[in-house]
């Protein structure tokens, strides 16, 4: 299970929203080895008075922070991240530059999913990938 933050600023990501979530997702499914059906994205535009970032990004940048249970390889983070900047770039023309990625893991007992602590609920799908 992945939960997904982007961030933005509202005029640029306001118009890539639906296919930025696509090509997340794809990433996620191709890394991780996720159910396409498995989407949790939450996209935060924001204002140019509320969005600060270095000079040397564009009004493009965006970050994305995403949440996982622990237990993916090493390898298969740095392939979802190389994936990530990969798609982003020659699907929205981002540059790597202009995304930062960032990926929080936790063990799924401090998780809550559908009135369960996360070590008890089934999953349709492996984790240890």
């Amino acid at each position: 299970m992945g939960q997904i933050k982007i961030y933005g600023l509202k005029d640029n990501l306001n118009s890539i929203k639906a296919k930025l979530s696509d090509i997340i997702q794809s990433c996620e499914v191709d890394a991780f080895q996720y159910p396409k059906e498995k989407r949790f994205h939450r996209f935060f535009p924001l204002n140019k008075e509320d969005f600060y970032f270095p000079n040397d990004r564009t009004e493009k940048y965006i970050i994305i922070e995403i949440s996982i249970f622990e237990g993916r390889s090493v390898e298969a983070k740095k392939k979802l991240i190389e994936f990530l900047f990969e798609r982003i770039q020659n699907e929205l023309g981002i540059v790597p530059n202009d995304v930062e990625v960032t990926i929080f893991e936790t063990p799924n007992y401090n998780w809550g999913i559908r009135g369960l602590s996360g070590d008890e609920v089934g999953l349709n799908y492996k984790v240890n990938v």
